[in-house]
């Protein structure tokens, strides 16, 4: 399977990168993809915001964004996945081409904006999603909406009771004005409105926050004294940045977020410098590739992984490699479970 993967790989990358991903997502229904199911073991097994992760091992959002693939990607070895983001309305996103692949640097450059099928058809699909895995849905705002605000608490009321956790996604570079909201009162009254929208809901889920890796140490601060006080189950850190230090690809200067190995380093100081204001749990993303990424993410102060531009270049099948490969790193350093490895190695970062 892995070599049909790598070939498949080195196919793709001939082509248009977003059309190659629609492609992707097809292969995967058609059962190409690997059918492992999750990795998992004592050591994987993980407990996050209470949600019982076979491992901790996630897809994150914006490579299903319509939830089209989920019973394909639930056979794969991630332990989670998130799709989305969702938006009230359907939109078109940005201009093509919006997706740019920087293959030197093992990275990616998009400016989607929030393209979806709106919250109507992902609700639909999500109520067949595939039974024991855990899915979880990345909440968006319409591009043109008078209360981006608003947004947010009307996808999670539509699609709250499908999903076993919902991210609040206010880090996205992509759609105007977005990041504004995560100023200290802006986010304050963004999150209130989304959590009475989550204690409405016949089964309430734990909600998220997806921050940017722009932020300076006073708006991490308050980031976090925001996020203690609003009742949120955990904090991601961290989407795409705008930063372009030392790109080599063609395609550097163009507009968008930044993904991949470059943000690895950026993404995990600010987690680290997280997880020493609050105690809330966090999700590492950004740039990892391989199990040891995944386990300095951990080390760092994350309970569990995301990722996704690493597919690109690894194939899906890179999530059960990390997943196995972070069993080994665990157990050679004598840890029992993910959680007593999370922050053992956050000096390093701080």
């Amino acid at each position: 399977m892995k070599a049909l993967e790598s070939i498949g790989l080195s196919a793709l990358r001939r082509i248009d990168p977003e059309t190659a991903h629609g492609l992707a997502l097809k292969a995967l229904n058609m059962g190409l993809g690997p059918r492992t199911g999750p990795v998992t073991s004592a050591r994987l097994k993980t407990d996050f915001a209470g949600l019982r992760l076979s491992n901790p091992v996630g897809l994150a959002a914006g490579f299903d964004k319509n939830a089209t693939a989920l019973h394909a990607l639930a056979k794969t070895g991630f332990g989670f996945l998130e799709v989305g983001a969702a938006t009230p309305r359907p939109q078109p996103g940005n201009p093509k081409p919006r997706l740019f692949r920087l293959v030197e640097d093992q990275a990616a450059i998009n400016r989607f904006g929030f393209n979806n099928d709106g919250m109507k058809a992902i609700a639909g699909r999500l109520a067949n999603r595939p039974k024991g895995a855990v899915i979880g849905l990345n909440l968006g705002a319409n591009k043109d909406s008078r209360d981006k605000a608003a947004d947010f608490a009307t996808v999670l009321g539509r699609c709250g009771g499908a999903v076993d956790f919902a991210t609040v996604n206010v880090s996205s570079p992509n759609t105007e004005k977005l990041r504004d909201l995560q100023g200290k009162a802006a986010l304050s009254a963004l999150l209130e409105g989304v959590m009475s929208a989550r204690d409405a809901l016949q089964v309430p889920v734990p909600v998220f926050l997806k921050i940017a890796p722009d932020l300076s140490q006073g708006e991490l601060e308050d980031v976090a004294e925001v996020a203690d006080n609003s009742g949120v189950a955990g904090i991601i850190a961290t989407n795409t940045t705008l930063s372009r230090d030392g790109l080599k690809g063609r395609d550097k200067a163009e507009a968008g977020g930044l993904s991949g190995q470059p943000l690895f380093e950026k993404s995990t100081r600010v987690l680290a410098q997280l997880s020493g204001l609050t105690d809330l749990p966090i999700i590492g993303v950004g740039g990892v590739g391989s199990a040891a990424q995944a386990y300095e993410k951990i080390r760092a102060g994350a309970s569990a992984v995301q990722l996704y531009t690493a597919l690109v270049y690894g194939g899906v099948s890179l999530a059960s490699e990390i997943a196995t490969g972070l069993d080994a790193l665990l157990a050679r350093d004598g840890f029992e479970t993910v959680a007593e490895a999370v922050g053992s190695g956050r000096s390093r970062w701080t």
